[in-house]
């Protein structure tokens, strides 16, 4: 059963076109509300770099943490364990199997593909 009730989706991208970005390179998400039949951007949320080359700064995940945890997911090429042991702690899925990936299609094909019973 696909939920027809519309969820928050946080998207990584550096074009507003594809999801293109590492989750801890990301100057800011585009938020998008998707239900089974339609998507549409909601807003751009700015947050600070997580990633700081082999290390993450903590005060900046928890920025993003609270900047997206009104989100069912966060769609972004790659991210690492721990971060997304975070997320996952506050009910935000991340999802990494779009890479590349035009943002309101692979949105739609997430929220269709998905059984949300």
């Amino acid at each position: 059963m696909v939920k027809s009730t519309p969820v928050l989706m946080a998207v990584a991208s550096k074009d507003a076109v594809s999801i293109n970005l590492h989750f801890g390179h990301t100057k800011a998400f585009l938020i998008y509300r998707v239900s089974a039949d339609y998507c549409e951007f909601v807003e751009r949320r700015a947050v600070d770099h997580y990633c700081q080359g082999h290390t993450g700064d903590r005060s900046a995940l928890e920025m993003i943490l609270q900047t997206i945890n009104d989100c069912h997911a966060v769609f972004v090429v790659k991210i690492g364990d721990g971060p997304q042991e975070k997320l996952q702690q506050i009910g935000v899925t991340a999802v990494s199997d779009y890479g590349h990936e035009a943002i309101e299609a692979s949105l739609l094909h997430y929220v269709q593909k998905s059984d949300w019973s």
